[in-house]
């Protein structure tokens, strides 16, 4: 199965120089997107503090990665939300709300550690987008 390395304009910082991955794949017709951050075009974490402001960031991130392997948000099958505080739950759970607001996917939230003590929230994402897709 031929595999393509989605890698966004807006993410091109991605992967950090000590950060072994691809901010997505596609292959087999599904597109698997990189756990995201509020990172912004310039590689930095935004929002500092702001739940809410943090996976708006995260979740475009995550669409740009879609966008790039010709996804939609209606083709994503799963997410996995990782919140450094379980107590967010219900402002990033508010916030995902808007970006699938009909049939939205199946998903897994827990509470986790990131990989720096600035984000708030990781969200990754599998999208299915056609048997011969690639």
């Amino acid at each position: 199965m031929p595999r393509r390395t989605l890698k966004p304009q807006s993410l091109d910082f991605q992967p950090r120089p000590s950060y072994p991955y691809s901010p997505g794949a596609k292959g087999g017709g599904f597109i698997f997107t990189a756990g995201q951050v509020a990172w912004d075009e310039t590689g930095e974490v935004t929002a500092i503090g702001d739940v809410a402001a943090q996976t708006r960031q995260t979740l475009k991130n995550v669409v740009a990665v879609l966008h790039e392997g010709g996804a939609t948000v209606d083709d994503v099958l799963k997410c996995n939300v990782y919140l450094a505080d379980i107590r967010d739950f219900e402002t990033m759970n508010a916030e995902f709300a808007k970006v699938f607001a009909h049939d939205p996917p199946a998903r897994t939230t827990v509470e986790a550690r990131l990989a720096e003590p600035t984000m708030l929230v990781e969200i990754e994402a599998i999208a299915w987008v056609s048997k011969d897709g690639d």
